[in-house]
Order: structure tokens, then C-alpha cells, then sequence
């Protein structure tokens, strides 16, 4: 993208979480992100006060930030109606960042985005671990939200700064057209991947160096011959 910056979305909500036992067996998580007013101060490795309980599959620079559309949530009621109680408002997908009008078939991965005065940049999709399964008590919510692809995206902070609700999200930079999220989370976790399109996504510097690898795994296997999906991770 070239040219003038424009608002794609507005910040209807940001949301914190502290780390507290989550299901049957005590996991200790802090998907359970509530409310805040803010404005927050956006570290490079998130939101202050955001907590996360396992550092390895959970937060770091390329996933500071999760935006997660509250436009799904329709969707997830409709097609889950036992779940909806649980679908009432922003938070349920342990998201950071809730807004409307904007879904991953809208963002591009390396979409440089001006929120308050922080600069973000998405990095990848979201891939949903077990922890999905005990916050709704659904043992397939992880396969309901790869199936449908509704996963949301993370960001990487490329400058540090605060953040509000109601603070505009305003599109900088849009370097890989190409790439919509939607196709990102196609090509990765398709049964039978496009081999062109895993070459691609292995050599974008846009994309983080976990599904760049991913990517060049599934390469290695060979590419349009059906490989199972390696699975979320545990977290």
C-alpha cells in the first residue's frame, strides 16, 4: 500500500488477564482477559498487566498483542448455541484487542497499523491451543475455530507506546496485499497445501519465524501431498 493511511476499525475494547487455574485439572492460564479502561501502556512484548502462563507458545514479540473480531461472535452463537452464554461479550478467545468491521479476510500479514501511539505490525494468525477447549468446556472448540478459520492475528510492536478504547486503527503500511490472513491460515493448515504458496510464505520476512518455519516444513513433507496437520500447541 502506498499513498494516504486510513482508519480501518476502531478499538472497542482492550482486555487484560492475570494467570488463575482454568478447567478441570487447575491449568494455569490467563486467557481469561477482562475489561480495562486504559490507557494502557503497549510494551514490545504486550499490554501491561497482561499476564501469560506458558512463555513458550504464549506472548513474546511476535505475538505481543491478539486481535480478536467481536464480528465472529454471531457466527460462533449461531453455530453453537450451547456455548452462547459464554459468547455474550468480547474475551471469550482471550483477545487483547476487540473491534467490529474488520475480520482476517480485511488485514494483511505486514500490515503496519498506528493505534494511540504504539505501531504495531501483524505477524500471523492465531493457532488455538487446548486451552480454547477448557475456557468453553467444549473438548472440539479447538477444531471449531481451525475449521472455521476464525482465529484472529497477533501483532509485533515496532514502537512502543499507549493504547485506549475508542483510539482509531489506522493502516500505515500494507506491504503483502497478497497475504490476507484468511489465505495465510489456508495455505498452513490446509490438508493438501499449495506447494507455490509455502515456498512464498517461507521467504516472507513479513511473516513470524515460527510460521515461516512451519511453512518450510510442510515444504519438506511435500508440499501438495496431503500431510496432517500438525496440531495446535499445547498451552
Amino acid at each position: 500500500m502506498s499513498g494516504k493511511t486510513r482508519v480501518v476499525a476502531r478499538v472497542e475494547s482492550l482486555r487484560i488477564g492475570r494467570i488463575q487455574p482454568l478447567g478441570d485439572d487447575g491449568t494455569r492460564s490467563a486467557i481469561d482477559k477482562r475489561e480495562v479502561a486504559g490507557p494502557l501502556r503497549v510494551t514490545r512484548t504486550g499490554l501491561a498487566g497482561d499476564e501469560h502462563a506458558n512463555a513458550k507458545h504464549h506472548g513474546g514479540p511476535e505475538k505481543a498483542l491478539h486481535h480478536y473480531p467481536w464480528d465472529h461472535y454471531r457466527a460462533w452463537r449461531e453455530e453453537q448455541p450451547h456455548l452462547a452464554p459464554r459468547l455474550a461479550e468480547p474475551g471469550a478467545f482471550g483477545e487483547n484487542i476487540s473491534t467490529l468491521g474488520i475480520t482476517e479476510a480485511d488485514v494483511c500479514v505486514g500490515d503496519v497499523c498506528r493505534v494511540g501511539t504504539a505501531l504495531l505490525q501483524v505477524s500471523q494468525g492465531r493457532q488455538p491451543c487446548r486451552n480454547l477447549n477448557l475456557r468453553f468446556n467444549e473438548p472440539r472448540m479447538v477444531d471449531f475455530v481451525f475449521e472455521s478459520l476464525r482465529t484472529g492475528w497477533y501483532y509485533r510492536v515496532l514502537e512502543e507506546g499507549w493504547m485506549s478504547p475508542g483510539d482509531p486503527i489506522v493502516l500505515v503500511e500494507r506491504p503483502c496485499p497478497q497475504w490476507p490472513v484468511h489465505r495465510v491460515l489456508r495455505a498452513l493448515f490446509a490438508r493438501q497445501p499449495g506447494r507455490h504458496e509455502l515456498d512464498a510464505l517461507a521467504e516472507l520476512p513479513e511473516l513470524s519465524p515460527a510460521w515461516r518455519e512451519r511453512a518450510r516444513s510442510r515444504c519438506d513433507k511435500g508440499g501438495d501431498v496431503s500431510v496432517p496437520c500438525a496440531g495446535p500447541a499445547r498451552g
